[in-house]
């Protein structure tokens, strides 16, 4: 087992990263204090991995949320559901909330800790390797609203974070694949050498060999963590982590969410970013070229974006984005693979031309 730590002074916790974790019952304890502890998971994970935390928490377990899977349950309507049990349950403010889950159920489980009575504890065991990598770690939390992904929420810490890589080889291949798209993320805004690791290791990583997987699951928490303890609300380099996102965020809205997973749309937001930055003329033209190939040849994932969506409506999203600051859309874009910078002043013309572009993005 390898142990991260998140350094926010007297808010400070342990991601631990390993195998079989959850056989391990010393590992959650510390973190629950003396409450009752509710489990918060999905439709597709209680099966799998339910009765075993339950195990871990011995007789402070109370009871278990049951969720539907998908991008659709983070909503407003979810949280109230979950202010319902709790409510009926008295559950006080010595209670700890423990989110079993993918990014999905770990949002709403955060942002269920941060407002219910004014905040109560909870810990993160993210069962997919995009949660694993990123969401899991940092505090981010929160719903979805129908103008705008994760426009509602709020910045709050769990005790501890337990990643279990182990659990990944429950996964279909394509949640695999879009979790990849966190981690190459890490490479591009400032590791180079990560990314010519990760293009170098694919198939390790595709198919989950627990050395391979470890390795980069520590290395993108690493990052993570020492950029969240220098800027855990985002005011300056935490925005560099949603390299992508600006677009991909655009793409799930329009979508609807749910058509396609979040890391897929990072995925292709990545590569937009890239266009956009060759276009800028600060990325090299095959620095662009080995991006796109990386995700789509070596990774599998989705580059294209899909055509029905106007230039008018990406615009339109993208300004309602949180990121957006004064009116202008911030972008993460790329002066190098390992160098990100953000920039919120695009020429129009290169950035329609970005959006247009469909298909020939980065060739």
């Amino acid at each position: 087992m390898q142990t991260v730590n998140v350094d926010l002074d007297d808010r400070s916790y342990p991601i631990f990263i390993g195998a079989n974790l959850l056989d391990d019952d010393s590992l959650l304890l510390p973190y629950i204090g003396r409450g009752r502890v509710v489990i918060i998971t999905n439709e597709i994970v209680a099966p799998l991995y339910l009765e075993k935390v339950k195990l871990q928490l011995g007789g402070q377990f109370a009871s278990a949320i049951v969720l539907p899977d998908g991008e659709e349950t983070k909503s407003l309507e979810t949280i109230a559901k979950i202010y319902d049990h709790l409510m009926e349950g008295k559950f006080d403010r010595k209670t700890t909330l423990v989110a079993l889950g993918g990014g999905v159920v770990g949002d709403i489980t955060g942002f269920a800790a941060a407002t219910y009575q004014r905040g109560i504890n909870f810990l993160q065991i993210p069962t997919t390797l995009l949660a694993q990598v990123d969401s899991s770690v940092g505090g981010k939390t929160g719903v979805n609203h129908p103008l705008g992904k994760n426009m509602i929420g709020s910045f709050y810490q769990p005790q501890c974070v337990v990643a279990d890589t182990e659990v990944l080889r429950s996964l279909p291949e394509r949640e695999i694949k879009a979790g990849v798209a966190e981690v190459i993320k890490y490479g591009l805004i400032n590791n180079s050498g990560f990314f010519t690791w990760l293009a170098d290791n694919s198939d390790a990583i595709l198919t989950l060999q627990s050395s391979a997987v470890s390795k980069a699951v520590q290395i993108c928490c690493e990052a993570k963590a020492a950029i969240v303890a220098e800027d855990e609300k985002e005011a300056g380099v935490r925005a560099l982590l949603n390299l992508g996102h600006t677009f991909g965020h655009a793409i799930e809205t329009a979508t609807g969410y749910g058509s396609w997973l979040h890391g897929e749309t990072v995925a292709m937001g990545m590569v937009m970013a890239a266009d956009l930055s060759r276009r800028l003329g600060w990325l090299d033209a095959q620095e662009a070229l080995r991006i796109r190939q990386v995700i789509e040849e070596n990774y599998g994932m989705p580059v294209v974006p899909p055509a029905d969506i106007t230039v008018e409506q990406y615009l339109d999203l993208m300004s309602s984005d949180k990121k957006a600051e004064l009116g202008k859309i911030r972008f993460i874009l790329l002066k190098a693979i390992g160098e990100a910078v953000i920039e919120g002043d695009v020429d129009d013309e290169l950035l329609n031309s970005t959006l247009t572009a469909g298909s020939q993005l980065c060739l």
